[in-house]
């Protein structure tokens, strides 16, 4: 018996075994395992690759800890007698990858007919029928000359003898031109999914073969929106923010977008930048564990091997910085792949499972797509879904498990919330910042004292939860925004907020009441809430009171500092006094416009307007006007102005300037890269603002909406929102310059 090359050296340091090879194939790897010696001399021998750095951190990870289970050995196709297993386990491909998965793992350059036969089997399409058999062989495209010649430089970088080139020259063209037809795509210069029959051309297969190979990869494992600006790429970056927020936030800094470096990684699954050798040994694992998720972390793990590099290199030049990354998969050898994945695997255990679920229709031809209208690009981290939170709190061992930070009010966090959560009055951020700064640190030591001593509640990972109403959420998004710029890695966000978390719990509860889920919902103020109650909005419930996990860590955290104790319970009670409003609804309002109630209000903004219209949702693009700031400032007609922030509904702000006429508010927006210039942001009639209201505790935080009026009401047509400095003083120089435009119309 003799085991099977370096899979047997990671093997017996995880403490688990390959499958023994058969004894009629002994004298085949023996020559392999020689041939292999030869390769790794060579390989020590020279400088070591990029690449090398992770290799190490793959060892100590799974020195730490990691288990067999989370390893990927590099299982390569040996022989082609799995198909007969395959009629052996009914036909079945995922239960053929597992069989091929514990296959003996051959060390070194398989045989061609194994790996064609495992390809066929991994995708599905052994067996199947000839899709272009009633084809007419027409090569008659619009582009067809371009395809020709992108066909015939893909052929020229293959090992191809002579003789054969024509026959593959006109498979790869009638597969590449019948794919455009049939799927009604325009071939474009430049496209990288071409590549993808690199690897499949040197497995020498039959043309229907090779179609199908293709046409099963470009289905299964090419996502949709594989182009620029996709969502693919979106849902990559909060990937890579999740993992690596101090790269992230370079990256984002220097406009670096993951489709401008990515673009060909994904569209070709590697084969554009890497040798055919290592893009089948890429594919031997990836094709086999049939997860087209684990290309994001393979992606991931190529962008942490050049972090280094890249927050040290002297050079600013973002091209210099794309090319860089671009490049990277081509520093990868075949004996890299194995701990490569190795690495992705650690990585994907590392992430939240919604993370795949929340984006399965990304991939495959499932119609869900066709209703996935989500925005990854507004996104501000990745969302997990509240059924992973719960099941992550009653999980053993090893996975996922979050820290819930409940950022909604005192008073509704007080009237019931998650009994693992901790609670952050986002309040508290344009309150108190000191309160808050305080708040923060005591939260991220009650997440530790939590994980050292094993509490349900304790979990690396950061999982903010809101209310799930936008407006209220607002506020949560800023502490967000918070944690993101400090480059705190494993940050998510509660998909639909506490309001679906009450679904869900009241859901669960609807077939089997007594299944005890209701302990999940407790009550600081001494009773337990009824889930079927908080689902249409009630309080109010009857039970025993039980004891919040946030008040034990007050406890826990009293031995630290006395006064640390005092402010961690004030800023969950709350107890603070509310901030005088700079605005009364008394103020003088005008007479009523033409005969209509008065349009034009001031308050306070205490109330969700399901009437409102967010102002995110008009275009950006129509009131794209550069201006210089001074410039605008100094002209004789404006009569005020007011430095602010603009404030967006996911919490964003950008550095701004109200200024006002005799009859109009414009909002110029900094241009960060321009000092001195602003993009016209907006331009509003003083007569078309219908509201003005701010928060009692956020006075400073000013909303305008502007509107139509009639017989039949108000309708609101945009809602703008600003934090201004003494903002007491800007509203009550714009609400006088409203009155005497409204004055002026009536007369």
């Amino acid at each position: 018996m003799i085991w099977a090359g370096r899979a047997c050296k990671v093997a017996r340091s995880l403490h688990c075994f390959p499958i023994p090879l058969p004894w009629h194939k002994v004298e085949r790897v023996e020559a392999r395992l020689h041939s292999e010696r030869a390769l790794n001399k060579r390989a020590r021998s020279r400088a070591a690759s990029p690449l090398r750095r992770l290799i190490g951190r793959s060892r100590q990870l799974t020195s730490a800890g990691l288990s067999s289970r989370h390893t990927v050995p590099l299982t390569l196709y040996g022989t082609v007698t799995w198909t007969s297993t395959r009629h052996q386990h009914g036909g079945s491909r995922r239960d053929v990858a597992g069989v091929l998965s514990l296959s003996a793992p051959v060390p070194s350059d398989p045989d061609r007919r194994g790996r064609r036969a495992g390809h066929l089997i991994a995708l599905n399409v052994a067996g199947k029928g000839d899709s272009l058999a009633s084809w007419d062989g027409s090569l008659d495209l619009p582009e067809q000359q371009l395809i020709h010649r992108d066909c015939e430089h893909l052929v020229d970088q293959l090992s191809v003898p002579e003789d054969r080139k024509a026959a593959v020259m006109k498979d790869v063209e009638s597969v590449v031109t019948f794919y455009c037809k049939s799927r009604n795509v325009k071939y474009q210069e430049d496209v990288s999914w071409i590549h993808l029959l690199k690897p499949l051309v040197d497995l020498q297969l039959p043309r229907s073969d090779l179609y199908n190979c293709f046409y099963a990869i470009m289905n299964k494992y090419i996502p949709r929106d594989c182009y620029k600006k996709g969502k693919p790429f979106h849902l990559f970056r909060l990937l890579l923010q999740y993992h690596e927020p101090e790269l992230c936030s370079f990256l984002d800094t220097k406009k670096i977008t993951p489709d401008l470096y990515a673009l060909n990684w994904f569209g070709s699954l590697f084969s554009f930048q890497c040798s055919v050798e290592v893009t089948q040994a890429i594919w031997d694992c990836y094709l086999q564990q049939a997860d087209p998720f684990i290309m994001y972390f393979l992606m991931l793990i190529m962008l942490v091997n050049a972090k280094d590099i890249l927050l040290t290199q002297e050079t600013d030049s973002k091209e210099e910085h794309i090319k860089l990354l671009e490049s990277s998969p081509s520093n990868l050898e075949v004996e890299d792949i194995e701990d490569l994945f190795n690495l992705a695997q650690y990585y994907y255990t590392k992430t939240p499972t919604s993370f795949r679920k929340n984006h399965q229709s990304l991939f495959g031809s499932s119609l869900i797509a066709l209703k996935d209208d989500t925005d990854l690009s507004q996104a501000l981290c990745l969302s997990v879904s509240v059924s992973e939170i719960l099941q992550a709190s009653q999980q053993q061992g090893e996975g996922v498990r979050f820290f819930v930070v409940d950022c909604r009010p005192a008073e509704q966090y007080n009237s019931g919330h998650l009994s693992t959560a901790f609670h952050l009055d986002s309040d508290l951020m344009l309150q108190n910042p000191g309160e808050f700064s305080l708040s923060v640190k005591s939260l991220l030591e009650a997440q530790k004292q939590s994980i050292e001593s094993g509490s349900v509640a304790g979990g690396e990972h950061l999982c903010f939860m809101g209310s799930g109403r936008e407006e209220e959420d607002m506020y949560m998004n800023m502490v967000l925004a918070h944690f993101l710029q400090k480059n705190k890695e494993y940050v998510s966000l509660a998909k639909g907020g506490f309001m679906v978390l009450q679904q869900h719990l009241a859901d669960i509860n609807v077939d089997c009441p007594d299944n005890g889920y209701g302990h999940w919902i407790i009550s600081t103020t001494g009773s337990r809430n009824n889930l079927s109650s908080y689902a249409d909005g009630d309080s109010n419930g009857d039970g025993k009171g039980v004891k919040s996990l946030v008040n034990k860590m007050t406890v826990a955290l009293k031995t630290k500092s006395v006064n640390v104790k005092e402010k961690v319970i004030s800023f969950i009670e709350n107890t603070s006094t509310p901030v005088e409003r700079h605005i009364s609804s008394s103020d003088r309002l005008g007479k009523p416009y033409r005969g209509v109630k008065p349009v034009f209000s001031i308050g306070d903004e205490e109330e969700y307007d399901t009437d409102e219209i967010d102002s995110s949702s008009m275009s950006d693009d129509d009131r794209k006007e550069i201006v210089n700031i001074q410039t605008w400032i100094n002209k004789p007609d404006i009569k005020h102005h007011f430095p602010c922030n603009e404030v967006k509904e996911n919490g964003h702000m950008f550095a701004s300037h109200l200024l006002v006429t005799a009859t109009h508010m414009y909002c110029l927006r900094e241009i960060p890269s321009r000092k001195g210039f602003a993009y016209i942001q907006s331009r509003q009639a003083l007569s078309s603002v219908v509201k003005i209201t701010s928060k009692k505790k956020h006075p400073e935080l000013i909303t305008f909406k502007f509107g139509n009026s009639s017989s039949s009401g108000v309708e609101i047509l945009a809602v703008e929102r600003y934090l201004i400095p003494n903002a007491g003083d800007a509203t009550k120089a714009i609400k006088q310059q409203i009155i005497k435009v409204l004055d002026a119309l009536e007369s």
